[in-house]
């Protein structure tokens, strides 16, 4: 089987994109996208960073379509903001890239609206932005949601009685359960729009073990993980390898709505895309369909609609 690169990415050329982060993943995302011909949003909260990579982006590609939103996903209001600048922006939306995230945060810390920061950034806050972007992307040509997860899924698990970790904090283990709520949240939200008609189709991905500033921004460059990403800087493909299952995911005619893709070696953590059956946990359609219930309580979003019956799960 050939091995998927970006240059097996069908031109995009009349589609829009947004993708959450500015830097490492969201950066190669981005940046394949444009080259492809896509009209790319590049969105963060650092307006420095954004403009810094829209304009290595311009850099890279002659006529570039691309720009940046200030979005924060650990602040409902920014997004909230973001989607609602965007729908006077434009009349649809194609691909949704939900990448962005923040990993093993030392301490615990809470977001703008009082969640967990890891579960707050990573999860509930693509949560909300899928619901508040869902009318643009139900108007788009082929919409898809790409929703990025993570190796570290595979030992997640969702404490609905400690779900913001209160009880007591553990970074990986907390980091693990936001990636899972990703996954899950992908494959839910397929399972619903299949169901209501929505025309979305929702896809799972996830990275393996790259080099990118998601260490050094999280545990820190003086960290146990921190000096293993420095020392040991083979052990972690590049970034722009990295970004390729989502790549896949995103515009590959053969992806699968509602299926999951990794990287085909070495245990999932390096190599080009592929199909690979997700954690067991991720499975689990009766946790999915509470953790979406209390996300939407939580977040406050308006996408109540009832939930599908007798649905299989994704393979």
């Amino acid at each position: 089987m050939t091995k998927w690169t970006t240059n097996n990415i069908p031109p995009q050329h009349g589609r829009s994109a947004v993708v959450t982060g500015t830097g490492g993943l969201g950066f190669e995302t981005a940046l394949a996208l444009a080259r492809a011909g896509a009209n790319v949003v590049i969105a963060g909260r650092n307006p420095q960073k954004g403009a810094d990579a829209v304009a290595a982006i311009r850099n890279a590609v002659s006529g570039a379509q691309v720009r940046f939103g200030k979005l924060d996903l650990a602040n409902l209001a920014s997004i909230a903001e973001f989607a609602a600048q965007l729908a006077q922006e434009q009349d649809g939306l194609e691909l949704l890239i939900n990448n962005a995230g923040v990993m093993r945060t030392p301490e615990r810390r809470e977001t703008s609206d009082g969640f967990e920061l890891q579960l707050g950034t990573n999860y509930l806050g693509h949560f909300a932005l899928t619901a508040h972007l869902l009318p643009l992307l139900k108007r788009g040509q082929k919409p898809r949601v790409v929703t990025v997860g993570s190796v570290a899924a595979r030992w997640g698990a969702i404490n609905f009685d400690d779900l913001q970790a209160e009880g007591g904090y553990k970074p990986m283990q907390v980091y693990s359960q936001s990636k899972l709520a990703c996954i899950m949240f992908a494959f839910e939200l397929n399972r619903r729009s299949e169901a209501t008609g929505w025309g979305v189709q929702s896809v799972a991905a996830h990275p393996g073990i790259s080099r990118t500033d998601l260490i050094p921004n999280g545990p820190g460059r003086s960290s146990l993980p921190g000096f293993a990403r420095r020392y040991l800087w083979f052990l972690y493909q590049p970034a722009w390898q990295g970004a390729l299952p989502t790549l896949f995911a995103a515009t590959e005619p053969a992806a699968r709505s509602g299926a999951y893709y990794g990287p085909d070696r070495l245990g999932g953590t390096r190599g080009h895309p592929i199909q690979e059956k997700p954690p067991r946990q991720a499975l689990d359609t009766a946790v999915a369909a509470r953790l979406w219930e209390t996300s939407l309580e939580l977040t406050n979003v308006d996408i109540r609609v009832g939930r599908p019956q007798a649905l299989t799960a994704p393979t």
